[in-house]
């Protein structure tokens, strides 16, 4: 069989590779526009501030060591411009000659990815300007920042790959200033968690400046100096545009594949309208393993088990995708970051009554060197208890969170079928009680009405307005704010009436709990506990 694939980098060469793996008969060639046909694109950041050393560590494999490896054709610098789907042809230039190239095929894999947006602004073409896509790229920003001369940069766009920029720019001695157009950074986190990162990033030197829109760039002597927009101008040596992608599929506006937003809409099979062409990776359109609905998930990772998919399916077998849950992980600054399933925002858009919680708990047993916190927020169903996903924030290992809800998703699991599953447990690695199990507890209390809570986001939107405040932490922590002792309450507390609206508030939520607890059974009818205490909202 004859496959031609267009595009390398994850998705291509997965495919390639799985397709020579199923049938050594197979003719697979790979067609890439790029010199360079596999690449480790997310640690592109890790380059630049010199966590990854040599340019060769990010290149996964060379044209040539890919043909040896799999038996497949590769032919780089070498442009898809036009498919033919009733002659089953793909044209093709070289981007060195001008040469075309007519290429039959039996099945065609469209795995052409996608390319940094350009927004359409003034001052683009300045020196010192730079998108972050290719090895090339990484390179050329290395080069510029590690002569000395970048003092201050923008980044613009407060996704993953903008905030590790931002990260390691700041680790070369740059102060970098993050700009995005959106309420808030990282999308896929719900806007209270989101608002905790972008404190925490300020806390580290790297502010964050959302809903504001970058209206031109202005340079001297060709170089970019400052960054406008709709707020206010932002002085710089240096700007990085990380304002999203979009796919590369222009070329196949006159195919009749069907496609929403440039990406190609695929089946479970990976298959378009056309079942002799497959799309794949950054390019396609996958579907949510939660909703069943199109969803666009351009990660390494989907790409990687969606091209396995894919091979298999063009060999005769039947093999479905499951779909994707938008999982992400990201180093930031003295904190990762990671999520997975649907925000609480997103379950209500779907029709789901969500409920969640929000806590701060142990990463490890607390007396272990390098013991800190997590900060979590769990999302589950009302009605069935479904569990919906979560988002988490620390120092610690916060994909061991996310790989434990991206399971319980996938198995469809409610709140009651993860209560009581057996966790690895050691001091150096957990706490006794899980910190997803801990969560999870917290979780169920607030269902089954043990705990009765303000969210962070409740307060932060005035909804314990009338309520009185009272610290129940070890220490008294909160300036201003009356403080009450969980230990000594042995009765009704003095000054309070059993009728009050009272807000208890420690570090971190468990301590208030407590206190609640004890006070209802003293006849308190009005107590609520603010999950996440004063380490998640600030009351400065």
């Amino acid at each position: 069989m004859k496959i031609i694939v267009l595009g390398g980098v994850a998705a291509g060469t997965k495919v390639a590779a799985k397709l020579m793996r199923e049938d050594r008969s197979n003719e697979v060639v790979v067609l890439n526009k790029g010199s360079d046909i596999s690449y480790a694109g997310c640690g592109l950041p890790y380059y630049v501030s010199h966590v990854i050393e040599d340019k060769s560590g990010l290149i996964v494999n060379t044209p040539a060591k890919l043909e040896a490896l799999t038996g497949a054709k590769v032919l780089v610098r070498t442009e898809a411009t036009k498919v033919d789907r009733a002659a089953k042809q793909v044209t093709a230039v070289n981007l060195d000659t001008g040469a075309e190239t007519v290429y039959d095929y039996d099945k065609l894999v469209i795995a052409t990815g996608a390319s940094p947006i350009r927004p359409p602004i003034e001052g683009l073409d300045l020196e010192n300007v730079f998108f972050m896509r290719t090895p090339d790229d990484a390179v050329a920003l290395r080069e510029l920042v590690s002569g000395g001369e970048i003092k201050r940069a923008v980044v613009v766009g407060a996704g993953y790959i903008g905030l590790e920029i931002a990260e390691n720019l700041a680790k070369d001695g740059v102060k970098p200033f993050v700009l995005d157009m959106a309420p808030h950074a990282l999308p896929g986190f719900d806007e209270e968690f989101a608002a905790y990162i972008e404190g925490k990033l300020l806390d580290a030197g790297i502010p964050v400046v959302t809903g504001v829109k970058v209206t031109a760039l202005e340079g001297a002597d060709g170089k970019v100096k400052k960054v406008l927009t709709d707020r206010k101008a932002y002085k710089c040596d240096l700007v990085v545009l990380s304002a999203g992608i979009r796919p590369n599929t222009a070329f196949l506006s006159d195919t009749g594949l069907e496609m929403f937003k440039g990406t190609l809409l695929t089946n479970e099979q990976g298959q378009t309208n056309d079942p002799d062409v497959y799309a794949v990776g950054d390019c396609a359109m996958v579907r949510s393993a939660v909703t069943g609905k199109p969803a666009w998930s351009p990660m390494g990772s989907t790409a990687n088990i969606s091209g396995r998919i894919v091979a298999q399916n063009i060999m005769g077998k039947s093999v479905k995708y499951r779909g994707s849950l938008g999982t992400a992980v990201c180093q930031l600054p003295g904190m990762n970051v990671g999520r997975t399933g649907l925000t609480e925002a997103q379950a209500a858009a779907e029709g789901f009554d969500p409920i969640s919680v929000v806590t701060i708990v142990d990463d490890k047993a607390h007396y272990m060197p390098g013991a800190a916190s997590f900060a979590m927020k769990m999302i589950a169903d009302r009605n069935t208890r479904r569990f919906l996903g979560v988002q988490v924030a620390g120092p610690g290992a916060v994909d061991k969170i996310v790989d434990i809800a991206v399971t319980a998703l996938m198995c469809k699991a409610t709140l009651d079928d993860l209560d009581g599953a057996d966790f690895a447990y050691a001091p150096p690695f957990s706490t006794a009680i899980h910190p997803f199990a801990h969560t999870l507890n917290v979780l169920k209390n607030k269902l089954d009405g043990v705990l009765d809570s303000f969210t962070p986001l409740e307060y932060a939107q005035g909804k314990a307005e009338g309520w009185q405040l009272i610290d129940v932490s070890i220490q008294p922590a909160m300036e201003g704010v009356p403080y009450v002792d969980l230990t000594k309450i042995d009765g009704p507390l003095p000054g309070y009436g059993l009728e009050d609206k009272l807000l208890l508030v420690c570090n971190k939520g468990k301590r208030a709990y407590l206190t609640q607890n004890r006070l209802r059974a003293y006849g308190y009818k009005n107590v609520k506990v603010l999950e996440g205490g004063n380490l998640f909202t600030s009351f400065e």
